[in-house]
């Protein structure tokens, strides 16, 4: 651990209570993507306090908090705010019973199912450390506080409404994702870490008619079957053998009664893929089977494509990561790892492309250590609530302690006087 880490993070003992509070009012008050404000205000309340100069509202509610202390580098970190319509089940005595009415008017309960809580938590107490030993480093801190990251377009949104110009330019990037693992855990990855992500909706067209007479009508339920069926053959025998890739069909829909033969029928894809090239192979493949099953089945026009969501991959900079994770290992000995590659999806790298700068993104561990141990660790997941699960819930601690250190860490691997 770098002398001047040691010094800024002697200051925690006095911030734990707060960022603790902070952690379990956010839990038990999440909120969906682009309506974070209370959220956001929370974060931006408490940076303003600590002497930040607070851009908020940018892309809706997103938070830019800037501390310039010097000449140096730039260093941003950004965090994630938003929640996800799940209903808790923790039984925590700050869990979720939140709810909001959904667009078709129905009630939807809320929940910080993916540790969110745990990200905005963190970088306020990584920001506050740094604001309160100044001495101990040179440059300029950025915390940013992201909405809608489950939906994909937080980041584009504050890229829209003028991030780049609103924002120093940082030198670096920083972000952490709060994991499965053992509370404690921090874990770096060079290269491919999480997967780029796209969900397609796809609209076959066929010819209704009465189930009777199959003759005269073109039937797309035989069609989407055969396309579900032929798209399972993409990873199997076009992508090459040690490419990661994925493609599920989590969805079709078509018909209302056994004795119609409907006019259409819709069908939702998962990609899961680690790079461009392999991103635009299974896509381009995906395309072309739909097509021709299609004009196979003499469908009276061609299929529609609709991109739900899209994730591009998360690639963490190879020298970027290096000197994180050898500040981790000084600073954290046993408890440095290097995390395993992950199904997830991110739009956090769009932000350091946009700005064209390196970045890296890690892990930290938030189970109980003695539940995973008894679930035997990674060997045995079904027994360790994961992300998005009605049963997530990282520990206290030392969770919190874990994400303020690394992110501390972390930024004064440039910042250190």
């Amino acid at each position: 651990m770098t002398d001047s880490a040691h010094v800024v993070l002697e200051g925690l003992d006095s911030i734990r209570t707060d960022i603790e509070d902070l952690y379990k009012d956010l839990h038990r008050h999440p909120e969906l993507g682009l309506d974070e404000h209370r959220t956001a205000k929370k974060a931006a309340d408490a940076l303003r306090a600590a002497g930040y100069r607070v851009v908020d509202g940018v892309g809706g509610t997103g938070v830019i908090a800037v501390l310039a202390n010097g000449e140096g580098p730039t260093v941003m970190v950004r965090a994630d705010m938003d929640a996800l319509p799940v209903r808790e089940q923790t039984g925590l005595p700050y869990a979720s019973t939140a709810t909001v009415t959904g667009s078709d008017g129905a009630e939807q309960p809320l929940m910080h199912a993916c540790g969110h809580d745990v990200h905005v938590a963190t970088l306020v107490g990584c920001a506050r450390l740094l604001a309160e030993a100044k001495e101990e480093w040179k440059g300029t801190f950025i915390a940013l506080f992201q909405p809608s990251e489950e939906r994909g377009d937080g980041a584009d949104a504050m890229l829209a409404d003028g991030l780049t110009a609103t924002s120093p330019r940082p030198d670096v990037v920083l972000a952490q994702h709060v994991l499965p693992y053992p509370a404690g855990y921090v874990g770096t990855r060079a290269g491919s870490f999480l997967s780029a992500a796209d969900s397609l909706r796809i609209t076959v067209h066929g010819r209704g008619g009465h189930g009777s007479m199959p003759q005269a009508t073109v039937d797309p339920v035989v069609m989407a079957a055969m396309i579900v069926v032929r798209l399972q053959t993409i990873v199997s025998r076009e992508v090459a053998a040690l490419t990661p890739a994925v493609v599920t069909v989590g969805s079709i829909h078509a018909g209302t009664d056994p004795n119609i033969i409907p006019d259409r029928a819709v069908i939702q894809v998962n990609v899961r893929t680690y790079d461009d090239h392999a991103r635009a192979q299974v896509l381009e493949a995906i395309q072309r089977v739909v097509t021709a099953e299609c004009q196979a089945s003499g469908a009276p026009k061609p299929p529609e494509f609709e991109t739900i969501t899209s994730f591009p991959p998360t690639v963490n900079d190879a020298a970027t990561t290096q000197r994180v994770a050898e500040a981790f290992a000084r600073h954290f000995g046993d408890d440095a790892h290097t995390v395993d590659l992950q199904t997830a999806s991110e739009d956090m790298s769009k932000i350091p492309k946009a700005f064209g700068v390196p970045f890296t993104y890690w892990g930290i561990g938030g189970t109980d250590p003695a539940l995973f141990a008894a679930a035997g660790g990674a060997g045995k997941p079904a027994h360790v609530p994961v992300n998005h699960s009605p049963h997530f819930a990282p520990v206290l601690q030392p969770t919190l302690d874990t994400g303020v250190r690394a992110l501390v860490v972390a930024a004064l691997a440039w910042l250190a006087a």
